[in-house]
């Protein structure tokens, strides 16, 4: 069983956000229960964030409208931070074959490695657009662009800020880790 409760925000715009496992143990039909527990920010409007979140949100707007995406007509925008303050960009790229196609966050961040490697991710920005203009709920990566952050994250042993937007509203998350809990690393191999 796997189930997500999102507490409501706070005064500072905090939101708990709980997620409960439940293992069955075959042995003695025991049920043994964990739960993970981490903390995001949200905001109503994009003014509210700090002034580089905005900056970052705006660029991810900018690159989606590039997007190739003739078939889904969902255009994706990822903007990346580096440490040295450098901004990289990409956007979804769709393919007939659609397995061939290619995530934002993975443009982004496979360009920002392969280009600037010894330079940390600082942070990501994540938005999708319908018609030009942002959907109305908060997007968040695909399992396989969650995993991609989590290396990037353990290849400079530095947390990744992902900062996701729609036009409800804003949710940064600290660290790619929290968005992949049971994830899979290097340590698994």
């Amino acid at each position: 069983m796997n189930r997500l409760l999102q507490r409501p925000l706070n005064s500072n715009n905090i939101v708990v956000c709980e997620i409960f496992f439940a293992y069955l143990i075959f042995q003695t039909h025991n049920i043994e229960k964990t739960h993970f527990q981490f903390e995001f920010e949200a905001y109503e409007k994009i003014e509210k964030l700090p002034e580089q979140d905005q900056k970052l949100l705006k660029e991810a707007i900018q690159t989606a409208k590039k997007a190739y995406a003739p078939y889904s007509l969902f255009n994706v925008g990822a903007a990346v931070l580096l440490e040295n303050n450098q901004i990289v960009t990409g956007n979804n790229q769709e393919n007939a074959a659609y397995p061939s196609g290619l995530c934002a966050e993975r443009v982004a961040l496979f360009y920002a490695n392969a280009n600037f490697p010894d330079q940390k991710v600082t942070s990501i920005a994540i938005v999708a657009l319908k018609n030009d203009e942002l959907i109305d709920h908060v997007v968040t990566p695909c399992g396989s662009c969650r995993q991609a952050m989590l290396e990037t994250e353990i290849r400079f042993n530095s947390p990744i800020r992902i900062i996701m937007g729609g036009k409800n509203g804003f949710w940064v998350v600290p660290k790619a880790q929290y968005m992949l809990p049971l994830s899979f690393t290097g340590d698994s191999l």
